[in-house]
């Protein structure tokens, strides 16, 4: 009861948001791979490709909190909708790294404004008993969106300009959803903070196909009176345990960035093909599998979150991820692969000769190679090579095969075992199946749930500013991370914030399930 076919339509209207932030989070690690060989990137440079976005994603979330609370978490879906169409657009004509840049930016400010406003929308017009199955319904949208970006990044791999395909497939549904989210009601506890009761109270009985919905506007209203009386800096403060909620907020993203699952969505292909997946499609194909997985370990934790808890798919989640994490870090240890030159490797040669030899990486000479081979190798352009590009070629080919830099900077390319490889990538499954039913939804959940509405919008938007900015780190810093200590050790790392995260859970994290916001934000508040 109170869970109708209206609230379920809004709610999944809105989850598009996650779809749309999937599919472009999970995009890029298949589009990296075409990018990168067309532009001849350095490690750097895809480095800065995939954490532009998260520039964007950062810049919004500093914003977001205030543009939500003033104008509305259904405005804000719109307007984020709309900008990622206009995001997409920007990347379609051109090949060229800044124009990529400034797309990703644009698409990165979208994707931040509309998780925020997804989550607080959808857990403002759900029942009680009904709001964790429908908040992580975002969640789940958000893996089925990974899943068709690797999908499609494996089907348009060896199509030519296929990143731009990649693309522009989202257009469309972001224009849809734009529209759609127009004729959808607004948060009732939204118009109650605006002072318009009677449209809230139109909008409750509509949402819980009653006409009898005085008791739980009452109760909005007399919460929503006290708690629209905070200030931002309140969230800093001991009123109503504000701070300690607060804190609570920003060690829950914490760990969901420190555990390292945005570096496998980002990198999933490059990753693979370091563990010996040698092909553009084997990656992708391989990358593949990990949308599944995600998707098919979401599904439950998003039907049974009202009746375990959050909490408890919070602590089974970081404890699989914990051991997954130690068997995956083992097996690399067992595959002598140096991770930079597998990122570097995204070259024109690779890309359209999948040319096999053992080579080193000099102070630049092999880029003055990418660059000038990126001019002559691409799919349908013949333009005059230099002499010197021509002779760094040669000179490449012949002296470095086989040879170690001083630094001893070097990749073996031989064939990894059979079992490693396999090994590798079942552990890394089970670590995104871990994940999905633990720190990817039920974060999401908490945090929209242990905050008072009058100013649930800054506080989620000062949470993400975190997740944001810890995310824009650790991914600009992955592929150069990777080289410096190996990605046995980066597995390591995980493992401990894994057991961290674990240990936070059981101390800090409340259980919420069956739990109206209003009795949630009393409880807190003691």
């Amino acid at each position: 009861s109170g869970c109708g076919t209206f609230t379920f339509l809004s709610s999944t209207i809105a989850a598009i948001s996650g779809l749309l932030m999937g599919y472009e989070l999970g995009l890029i690690s298949g589009a990296l791979l075409q990018i990168s060989s067309i532009l001849a990137l350095s490690c750097r440079e895809q480095e800065i490709v995939v954490s532009s976005l998260l520039f964007g994603a950062l810049f919004a979330s500093l914003t977001a909190g205030f543009l939500i609370d003033r104008f509305g978490r259904r405005l804000a879906i719109i307007v984020a909708s709309s900008l990622l169409v206009l995001g997409s657009l920007i990347l379609l004509p051109y090949e060229s790294y800044e124009i990529l840049i400034v797309g990703r930016i644009a698409i990165g400010i979208s994707i931040s404004l509309s998780s925020i406003a997804t989550c607080v929308y959808i857990a403002e017009i759900a029942p009680p008993h009904r709001r964790g199955l429908l908040v992580s319904l975002n969640e789940l949208m958000i893996v089925i969106g990974i899943l068709f970006a690797y999908i499609s990044n494996y089907a348009l791999a060896s199509v030519s300009h296929g990143w731009k395909y990649m693309f522009g497939l989202v257009i469309p549904l972001g224009a849809l959803q734009a529209i759609a989210m127009y004729f959808l009601p607004p948060s009732p506890r939204f118009l109650v903070m605006k002072n318009n009761d009677e449209a809230a109270r139109k909008v409750l009985e509509r949402l819980r196909e009653t006409s009898d919905t005085t008791k739980e506007l009452t109760v909005i209203k007399s919460t929503l009176k006290d708690e629209h009386q905070y200030s931002f800096l309140d969230l800093f403060r001991s009123k109503n345990n504000m701070r300690g909620r607060m804190l609570v907020g920003l060690t829950l993203v914490f760990f969901v960035q420190t555990t390292g699952q945005p570096n496998i969505l980002f990198y999933a292909s490059t990753v693979l093909k370091s563990v010996g997946f040698q092909s553009n499609e084997a990656a992708s194909l391989a990358s593949t599998g990990v949308g599944v997985v995600k998707v098919v370990s979401t599904v439950p934790a998003t039907v049974f979150v009202d009746q375990v808890g959050s909490k408890t798919f919070l602590c089974i989640g970081s404890s699989v991820m914990a051991v997954s994490l130690v068997t995956m870090g083992l097996v690399n240890r067992n595959i002598h692969v140096n991770f930079a030159n597998v990122c570097r490797s995204q070259s024109p040669e690779d890309f359209f000769l999948q040319r096999s030899g053992n080579f080193t990486v000099t102070n630049g000479s092999l880029k003055d190679l990418f660059v000038g081979m990126a001019s002559t190798e691409k799919l349908s352009f013949d333009v005059q090579r230099s002499p010197d590009v021509d002779r760094t070629r040669e000179l490449n080919r012949t002296d470095l095969a086989g040879a170690k830099s001083t630094t001893g900077s070097y990749m073996e390319s031989g064939e990894v075992p059979v079992v490693l490889k396999w090994l590798s990538l079942a552990s890394l499954l089970v670590y995104v199946a871990a994940f999905s039913i633990g720190l990817g939804p039920m974060s999401w959940l908490v945090l929209s749930e242990i905050f008072p509405g009058g100013i649930r919008g800054r506080a989620m938007a000062l949470t993400s500013s975190m997740n944001w900015g810890i995310n824009l780190f650790i991914s600009l810093t992955f592929l150069t991370v990777s080289e410096l200590i190996g990605l046995s050790w980066v597995c390591f790392i995980y493992t401990i914030m894994s057991l961290a995260s674990l240990a936070f859970v059981i101390v800090f994290i409340p259980e919420t399930k069956g739990c109206s916001l209003e009795q949630i934000s009393m409880e807190l508040a003691k």
